[in-house]
């Protein structure tokens, strides 16, 4: 049987995952989706209206809290659909696990990877972040969970952007994109979302794709006197978090969830970079949100794909080099305070 793909949608109180989740399952063009939703919450969906409108097979979770004790329920959980899919009694094509808003998704994400039996019948596609356009700017300088939840991302939703001004929601998407460059940002209104945007994204997979315009950085440099392009976002700079939002495009946060991106164009030595972030991931390793990068290896003319999540890495054989391409190797890093030259300098020490 082929693997069940499996979506994690998150998103602060109010951003609008139920309607986006709502709109998903009527609009299901013949796909059975099975959801997976913790029971109560500020927005919880009324099963009822579920059932009846979609008939889809829907698992209310008993325990409230997704962030520990759920990781057991949701294996649980997760065990028995595939178990009844195998046994045909029931149908669904995928799975939605929808988060409460103030949950870590890195334990939900965790659980497809740590645990052999769950990961022989699902692939964890990606997950899918709503931001609320009209009460992001406070969330995010409130509450560390928010910031958690855009660095997960493999895919941002920006719900309520018609109820604020449109340099607000260009001064967000600047925000959010310093938190987090591998993550596309789409606005959407009222949860309409074309499917193909939604699923079969394959954030996790191990592809040769690296979606960051490594350049993005060096948008801010006029900002500033100097011109070190690889300034960290805000870290020069005096504006306290909660200095009222955004006095155009440039205007820098402090968030403690930040990425930076690693370039060479030398090779690396493989017993030395696995050593290194061996060892990175044992200090830093719950504060590793997402990295992933496309390396250049001694020894090898194929493209090492590498990512992880929290402690858990790994990596696979990408495609060859082009003939005439330029063998860079990138990585970007996305985390809580991690030590950005502690992180670049130790990759430097890995090259050839």
């Amino acid at each position: 049987m082929s693997l069940i793909p499996a979506t994690i949608l998150t998103g602060f109180l109010g951003s609008g995952k139920t309607t986006l989740l709502k709109r998903v399952l009527t609009e299901a063009h013949g796909q059975k989706i099975a959801v997976i939703e913790n029971e109560f919450g500020e927005e919880n969906i009324d099963s009822d209206i579920l059932v009846t409108e979609t008939k889809e097979q829907i698992i209310q979770m008993s325990n409230g809290c997704v962030c520990c004790t759920i990781r057991e329920d949701l294996r649980a959980t997760l065990q028995l659909l595939a178990a009844k899919k195998r046994k045909g009694l029931l149908d669904f094509d995928r799975v939605i696990i929808e988060t409460t808003g103030l949950a870590d998704p890195g334990p939900v994400a965790q659980t497809f990877f740590m645990d052999d039996e769950i990961a022989e019948s699902f692939l964890l596609d990606s997950i899918l972040t709503l931001v609320d356009a009209k009460h992001a700017a406070q969330q995010l300088n409130d509450r560390q969970e928010a910031r958690r939840q855009v660095g997960f991302a493999d895919q941002i939703f920006i719900s309520k952007t018609d109820l604020v001004a449109q340099d607000e929601t260009e001064a967000l998407m600047h925000r959010l994109k310093h938190m987090n460059p591998r993550a596309p940002q789409k606005a959407v209104h009222f949860g309409e979302v074309g499917l193909n945007e939604v699923f079969d994204l394959r954030g996790f997979n191990l592809n040769a794709k690296l979606d960051i315009d490594p350049d993005f950085l060096k948008e801010d440099e006029h900002d500033h006197d100097h011109h070190d392009h690889d300034h960290e976002h805000g870290e020069h700079c005096d504006h306290p978090s909660h200095a009222h939002e955004q006095h155009g495009h440039h205007h820098h946060h402090d968030d403690d969830v930040k990425s930076f991106v690693f370039k060479s164009d030398r090779a690396f030595d493989p017993a030395k970079l696995e050593d290194f972030l061996g060892a990175i991931v044992n200090i830093y390793g719950p504060r590793m949100l997402r990295y992933k990068g496309v390396l250049n290896m001694k020894g090898t003319d194929r493209k090492v794909i590498f990512q992880g999540v929290h402690q858990l890495m790994g990596s696979d054989l990408g495609p060859q080099w082009a003939e005439g391409e330029p063998r860079t190797s990138k990585m970007v890093f996305i985390g809580i305070e991690l030590p950005r030259d502690i992180f670049l300098q130790g990759m430097e020490q890995c090259l050839v």
